[in-house]
């Protein structure tokens, strides 16, 4: 007999051999029926894998993400079968689960996808999905398997195949359809019961420039139709949410070619947002003890060197910058950290010091393919709310519990209040990944824990999603439409000090390395904007939004008194302008709501005679006449409450 310790701890035991499924279903019909995919003793196996060990055994079903990733890399197999019976001359690769759903890469020849043939290819799809066909994992020593593909003519699946080891090598079948898969399936096709592709692209082969361009068909699939629809409804709003709409509607920022792809240029009104986002981080870091420091945007290739960037992106992310008279070799700044060690490394410090809290507005750059590239969310050059904190050991639990404290406090002011915390650690098993010592690490992870615990967050944990030189938590932010973002982040980091020769004074004068923490609460302000309009539809929060207001005039008779009200508002701090155009009021108000003004006062004339304003909210509609002192304190006081909170 053998010993299963389920998720929740109780334990059964069962004779060896018994299948994943058959526990399933001895522990309920309900979940036999609802049950996808199963893990044991830390790996993913299909259900129908024999269990002949103890061991520990959960259960992912559509609630899990473990369970959706199983559903929707089996329907990759699916769509790769489709592809394959409609153009039987291509050449299959990679096709993984993503986040929201799939995609699978694919060598068309000189065959073309795009998103007509959609329709067909879906109804294809369903067709092999109905047949309920089961997923069979198979194991294949490798001369058979590039003996397989040799036949096949499939370049891509032998290059894949010549990097693994003999004895690892599975394929996955269902029908009549066999490919290289590690695993990870639900038990039949027939489960799928929705399609939808939603995305067809060009991608390179391992997502090199220089290996030749693919088609990668993206979907997404479901176990109900009715989740399907749901889906095409959120896209649907997802769609007048897409912050390229809205900044482009509000005049925030735009892109140039001849600039470049992945630069965003800021417009006026964007440039005022963003500032002020910026300004109030730096009010709450100066109440918190940061110091404003400022780096140059490019630095020498020795720098990177040191720190470890240069060896672990390499230079398809930094491209040299050569001067003309000493054979010097400059990179653009793709962090700010590796400068922020030179600036602590100017002078000698000691214990009482410590710690020293630098932070930069600094912008970055990082070269993403042009295919990768999304709006602000996905750009070339972006600003980093950055700060580096070097402490002592002693000090790293309670500088990283402020800083968790200050990334809440951010989140808090915009809305952000829907979010999970992940702690991202190293893999075990790739530890080429990474730098320093393994003491190092084990410091690191340990504090990071350590001040999760001591805040009560509720955390996961997740391997091989560390940086490369320490681990971090990162705050994962839940937006308006249910979607997932990752935000602020927090690392600990002892081993750019190490790489620096980084040091302090202690008190029996001897010197020791002090340990540093990386923290961005915006992370990029590019993206963090992105993704604060998208969870607003463009509404911005009273105190962040460009003009708080907008005078309406119902015809220039009314331009005088107008200038008075605007005047007011602006001894008042309160930022408003006039629309003095001449059109309708109706015209006005409509255009007044495109703009995501919060508030519209409307002015004619019964206002100018009584010394009043008629008040219009975005979202409320009409609040009625208030003498422009009662509108002003009403205004003052929604302003101050929207982020009247203390770091």
């Amino acid at each position: 007999m053998i010993e299963i310790i389920l998720k929740d701890g109780s334990t059964k035991q069962y004779k060896k051999g018994i299948s994943a499924f058959n526990i399933a279903k001895d522990i309920s019909e309900g979940l036999a029926r609802n049950v996808l995919s199963a893990n044991f003793n830390d790996s993913i196996i299909e259900l129908s894998t024999k269990i002949s060990e103890s061991g520990r055994l959960y259960f992912y079903t559509w609630n899990d993400e473990e369970g959706k990733s199983a559903f929707w890399h089996s329907s990759a197999h699916v769509l790769a079968q489709t592809i394959l019976s409609l153009y039987p001359e291509t050449k299959l690769t990679i096709g993984p689960s993503i986040e929201n759903g799939f995609y699978y890469d694919f060598d068309l020849g000189d065959k073309t996808i795009s998103e007509n043939d959609f329709p067909r290819i879906e109804k294809k799809f369903m067709f092999f999905a109905s047949q309920k066909s089961d997923f069979k994992m198979k194991f294949i020593s490798k001369s058979d398997a590039l003996k397989y593909y040799k036949k096949e003519e499939n370049p891509y699946k032998l290059e894949l195949i010549e990097n693994l080891n003999d004895g690892e090598i599975t394929f996955c079948d269902h029908s009549d359809f066999s490919d290289l898969c590690k695993g990870g399936h639900i038990p039949h096709t027939g489960l799928v019961k929705a399609i939808k592709l939603t995305n067809v692209a060009g991608a390179y082969w391992k997502g090199d420039e220089n290996n030749k361009q693919l088609t990668r068909i993206y979907g997404i699939s479901f176990p109900k139709q009715k989740l399907l629809k749901e889906y095409i409804s959120l896209i649907e709003e997802a769609n007048k949410r897409d912050h390229r709409k809205i900044g482009k509607e509000l005049n925030l920022f735009t892109f140039s070619t001849k600039v470049g792809l992945g630069l965003p240029l800021w417009l006026p009104k964007g440039t005022d947002l963003k500032n002020r986002l910026e300004n109030f981080l730096k009010k709450a870091q100066d109440k918190a003890g940061y110091e404003l420091v400022e780096s140059p945007h490019i630095g020498k290739k020795e720098l990177y060197e040191t720190s470890g960037h240069y060896e672990k992106y390499g230079l398809d992310s930094f491209q040299p910058i050569e001067t003309p008279g000493k054979k010097e070799t400059f990179l653009l700044k793709p962090m700010n950290c590796p400068h922020h060690c030179e600036i602590y490394n100017s002078q000698s410090w000691s214990y009482k010091d410590l710690p020293k809290r630098y932070a930069e507005f600094g912008t970055v750059y990082r070269y993403e393919q042009s295919g990768e590239l999304h709006g602000l969310t996905r750009v070339r050059g972006f600003t980093q709310d950055d700060a580096h904190i070097f402490c002592t050991p002693e000090q790293l639990k309670e500088e990283f519990v402020k800083v968790i404290d200050l990334v809440a406090f951010v989140f808090k002011a915009v809305s952000f209040n829907d979010f999970i915390v992940q702690v991202s650690l190293r893999d075990p098993k790739t530890p080429d990944k990474y730098i320093g010592s393994e003491k190092n690490w084990n410091l690191a992870e340990k504090a990071i824990l350590k001040a999760a615990d001591l805040k009560n967050l509720d955390y996961k944990i997740e391997y091989g999603e560390a940086a490369f030189y320490g681990p971090k938590l990162d705050f994962m932010v839940k937006d308006a439409l249910g979607r997932k973002w990752q935000l602020g982040t927090i690392q600990v980091d002892y081993n750019l000090p190490e790489r620096f020769d980084l040091k302090y004074k202690t008190k029996d004068n001897t010197f020791l390395r002090p340990v540093m923490i990386h923290r961005a609460p915006f992370g990029s302000l590019e993206r963090f904007i992105a993704i604060l309009l998208e969870h607003t539809s463009g509404k911005l929060p009273l105190w962040l939004v460009p003009n708080q207001l907008i005078i309406l005039t119902l015809s220039e008779k009314y331009e005088k008194y107008a200038e008075k009200v605007l005047n007011e508002m602006k001894i008042n701090e309160i930022r408003a302008l006039i629309d003095n155009r001449n059109e309708t009021v109706g015209k006005k108000i409509r255009d007044a709501q495109l703009k995501k003004y919060p508030y519209m006062l409307i002015i004619g004339e019964k206002e100018m005679k009584d010394d009043v304003v008629s008040v219009r909210h975005i979202s409320d509609g009409d609040l009625g006449s208030l003498t422009i002192e009662t509108f002003i304190q009403k205004l003052s006081t929604e302003i101050k409450n929207s982020y009247s909170f203390e770091v």
